[in-house]
């Protein structure tokens, strides 16, 4: 009985460890400062931006491309990488865990450093197509 209870509720909490873009957006902004709005083009151009730390990975478009809506290819390794727009790809920036150490392992292959949490709230902004 006791399993049983502890499975029904495991299964009930899932969907409230589910966020969506727009709370994404709204956490990051919070955490970058009061007044702070999350704006698309800053975020294409953080996007489209050759941070000059690796050849190969000079920018977020080389391997995620320049519209959001298709599906990409990492520079090295050549994996496929599911298109980052939620509209196409329904589990993008639903999952907090995921979307941190997505955040945290490009910024730092891209970027050369941790992203901040503007920069997140931008991009995120861009990949859903908000203004």
């Amino acid at each position: 009985m006791n399993k049983t209870l502890l499975l029904l509720a495991l299964a009930l909490a899932q969907p409230a460890l589910a966020e969506t873009p727009a709370q994404f957006v709204a956490s990051y902004s919070a955490e970058a400062g009061a007044g702070f709005k999350a704006d698309a083009a800053r975020g294409q151009a953080f996007a489209a931006r050759n941070w000059g730390v690796s050849e190969k990975l000079s920018s977020c478009t080389v391997c995620h491309t320049d519209n959001t809506a298709n599906p990409g290819r990492h520079a090295v390794t050549g994996k496929t990488i599911q298109p980052l727009s939620p509209a196409v790809n329904p589990e993008r920036f639903s999952d907090p865990a995921k979307v941190e150490k997505w955040f945290k392992r490009n910024c730092k292959e891209v970027v050369g450093r941790a992203c901040t949490p503007a920069e997140k709230a931008d991009f995120i902004q861009f990949v859903v197509g908000g203004k």
